[in-house]
């Protein structure tokens, strides 16, 4: 496989093409997210950062896991926080 073979190139300049095409509707996505984040706050008056997070935890069906990290930093904290025994 040779750079010099116009048939690689093309191959390579299509997959460019291809990728850049993704990416496009990668960033249409992510601008439709936050407007529906920005929609959102301004209708409920839900923290935006607090938004995100639990479309994040929507999306990745992931709220037990979430809750789990949640309870185990809140007891070391508190473990390492509280009176000094």
């Amino acid at each position: 496989m040779s750079l010099n073979d116009p048939s690689v190139k093309k191959k390579i300049r299509d997959a460019m093409g291809e990728a850049s095409g993704s990416l496009t509707r990668i960033e249409a996505e992510k601008d439709l997210i936050k407007e529906i984040i920005k929609k959102l706050n301004e209708d409920h008056s839900i923290p935006k950062k607090t938004l995100s997070k639990m479309i994040k935890v929507y999306h990745k069906q992931s709220f037990s896991k979430e809750k789990e990290e949640q309870d185990e930093f809140q007891e070391l904290y508190e473990s390492v926080t509280g009176p000094m025994g």
